[in-house]
C-alpha cells in the first residue's frame, strides 16, 4: 500500500472542468439590481477582464488552461495525495481515508490555483493593478504571489479580525509585493460608513469585498479579483479533483464520500466537481459533504434567495443560500469560512439535493485538527479542521456500522501561520457559538422584499 501518491508535471491537467455543462438544473442568472434583469457582460466589465467574464457565463464542459498558467502551476503542482494510515489506526476504523494536500503551494493553500489564472488573464488585457479582499489571508497571499509572477500590482483589504489575529499573513503578502489594509478602512466610503456605525467592528468578508470593488472601479487600469464564490473561480480549482481522480486510479480506489470545507465554495468545488461528473454521467453514487462553521451556517440554516455578494450592495444579485449580506459572523479563527453566502453553483447543487451540508462547532474542529497533527504530521489551517472533524465523524460511523468505505477530503491548507488560533484553543479561550433564529431573521429582513420577479 502506498502511503503517498505523487504525479509528475505531465499529469497537470490541460483543461479546467466546467460543471455547468452537466448540471441537471442550470443555475439561475445573476440579476442587475438597477434593472431587475439578468446581468450581462457589460454589467461585469468595470470589475473583471472580459476573458474571465466569458468563463463566468460559459457552459462549455472543458476550458483550456493557458501554457503560461501551467508553467507557474509547476512550482507546486501536481500536489500529493496521501493515505491517512495514522489517522485510520488512531480511529480504529474500517474506512480508508485519503487526503489531497494543497498546503504545498506558495501561499500554503489551494488559493493560487485560481489566483495565478486570474493574474494571467488580467495581465493579458493590460490591467496594471488588481484589488481584492481576504478573510484569513490565504487568498490575499495567493493573489499577491500570482501578481508577482506577472508583474501586476496588488492591493488587499483584509478582514480586521484576521488582520489582528494573523499578522504573519500580512507579512507574507508584503513579501510578495502587495499592499495590505485592515477592513473596514478609512480608504473607502463603504469602510467609512461601517466604521461610523460601529467603530469596534471586527469586519467581514462582505465589507472587505465592498471596499475592494469600490477601489477597483475608480481606475480603468485596475480590476477586482475574487477568491471564491464566482463560477470562474470554482472552475480554476477543478484541477484538484482531476488530479485526485488520477491518483486514486493509481491506488485502485474510488471514494464513497468526499468532504471539504465551504466558505464561498472554491475549496469544495475544486475537489468535488470532477467526481460529480461521474455521478451525473456514469452513475456513480459518491456522497459530497460541505462543512461549514456553526457560527455562519448559510447552507444548513440560511435560505435560498437572491442576495448581494458584498455588504454595501455593489455586486449583482446572486441566487444562493445566504444569511443576508449584512450578517455579521462571530469572530472565529476560521476566517475563510466567515462568509454570508455560498456560491451559485454549490447553492444550486444543494437545492437539488445533489450534495449535503453539515455545520460544526469550532471546538470540535480544533480537537480534530490536533488529532490530525499527531497522527499525520500536518497542522491544519482552521478552515481545514472542519473537513477533518467531519472525516472523523464518518470514520467513526463506519466503525459502528462495520462497513468499509473510502473517504476523500481536501486538506486545503496548513496552519503554520495560524498558531495564534491553536494557542487560543489550548488556553481555553475559544468558545462554541450557538446561531440563533434572531440572527437569521435580522440578517434576512432587508432582502426578502427585494427578490426579482423572474
Amino acid at each position: 500500500m502506498n502511503r503517498k501518491i505523487f504525479l509528475d508535471e505531465s499529469d497537470i491537467p490541460t483543461h479546467w472542468y466546467n460543471i455547468v455543462a452537466d448540471m441537471p438544473n442550470k443555475p439561475q442568472p445573476p440579476i442587475n439590481p438597477q434593472t431587475g434583469k439578468p446581468a450581462g457582460p457589460d454589467d461585469l466589465s468595470p470589475i473583471f477582464p472580459m476573458s474571465l467574464i466569458q468563463q463566468e457565463v460559459s457552459s462549455e464542459r472543458y476550458i483550456e488552461i493557458p501554457d503560461e498558467v501551467r508553467e507557474v502551476y509547476k512550482i507546486w503542482r501536481p500536489t500529493p495525495l496521501y493515505r491517512a494510515t495514522g489517522l485510520e489506526k488512531a480511529l480504529d476504523t474500517p474506512a480508508k481515508i485519503y487526503y489531497k494536500y494543497e498546503g504545498v503551494s506558495p501561499s500554503g493553500s489551494h488559493k493560487p490555483n485560481t489566483a495565478v489564472a486570474q493574474a494571467y488573464y488580467n495581465k493579458q488585457e493590460g490591467v496594471k493593478s488588481i484589488i481584492t479582499e481576504t478573510g484569513a489571508g490565504q487568498w490575499g497571499t495567493a493573489l499577491a504571489f500570482a501578481c508577482s509572477q506577472f508583474d501586476v500590482k496588488c492591493e488587499v483589504y483584509m478582514v480586521r479580525i484576521s488582520y489582528d489575529q494573523k499578522p504573519y499573513r500580512k507579512i507574507m503578502m508584503n513579501t510578495f509585493g502587495a499592499e495590505v489594509y485592515p477592513s473596514p478602512s478609512e480608504r473607502t466610503q463603504a469602510g467609512r460608513n461601517i466604521l461610523a456605525e460601529d467603530p469596534e467592528t471586527s469586519g467581514s468578508l462582505g465589507i472587505a469585498i465592498s471596499e475592494a470593488i469600490e477601489r477597483a472601479v475608480q481606475d480603468d487600469q485596475t480590476k477586482y479579483s475574487l477568491g471564491s464564490v464566482l463560477n470562474h473561480v470554482l472552475l480554476h480549482q477543478t484541477i484538484i479533483g482531476q488530479e485526485s481522480l488520477k491518483q486514486l486510479e493509481y491506488a485502485g480506489d474510488y471514494p464513497d464520500v468526499i468532504i471539504a470545507p465551504l466558505g464561498g465554495g472554491s475549496n469544495f468545488a475544486g475537489i468535488c466537481f470532477p467526481f460529480l461528473y461521474n455521478n451525473f454521467v456514469n452513475g456513480e453514487k459518491t456522497r459530497y459533504v460541505a462543512v461549514e462553521p456553526a457560527s455562519c451556517p448559510k447552507l444548513t440554516q440560511g435560505e435560498f434567495l437572491y442576495d448581494y455578494g458584498d455588504s454595501a450592495g455593489y455586486t449583482p444579485l446572486l441566487p444562493m443560500f445566504t444569511l443576508g449580506h449584512k450578517f455579521k459572523p462571530a469572530a472565529i479563527h476560521a476566517g475563510g469560512l466567515r462568509y454570508h453566502g455560498a456560491s451559485v453553483l454549490c447553492s444550486q447543487l444543494l437545492k437539488d439535493e445533489l450534495i449535503e451540508a453539515v455545520a460544526l462547532q469550532q471546538l470540535e474542529c480544533f480537537e480534530a485538527g490536533v488529532t490530525f497533527a499527531k497522527t499525520e504530521g500536518i497542522i491544519s489551517a482552521p478552515e481545514a479542521t472542519h473537513a477533518v472533524a467531519q472525516v472523523i465523524r464518518e470514520a467513526k460511523q463506519a466503525k459502528v456500522e462495520g462497513t468499509e468505505k473510502t473517504i476523500l477530503f481536501n486538506m486545503c491548507g496548513h496552519g503554520f501561520v495560524d498558531m495564534q488560533a491553536y494557542e487560543d484553543y489550548f488556553a481555553g479561550k475559544l468558545n462554541d457559538h450557538q446561531f440563533s433564529d434572531n440572527e437569521l431573521k435580522e440578517g434576512l429582513k432587508d432582502i426578502i422584499d427585494m427578490q426579482p420577479d423572474l
